[in-house]
């Protein structure tokens, strides 16, 4: 399981509708909304 960077939610990358790449790592999502947010700005959140 992944953790989501923004809201700290698990997240299966077998079934994740929503990632996103940041600087060659794969970055989960449990709604699209915490992939925005993450998006906007990535350092933010790791």
């Amino acid at each position: 399981m992944a953790v989501d960077p923004v809201c700290k939610m698990e997240v299966d990358e077998k079934t994740a509708k929503f990632k996103s790449e940041y600087q060659g790592k794969t970055y989960y999502f449990c709604a699209p909304g915490c992939k925005k947010q993450f998006e906007k700005d990535p350092k933010k959140y790791l």
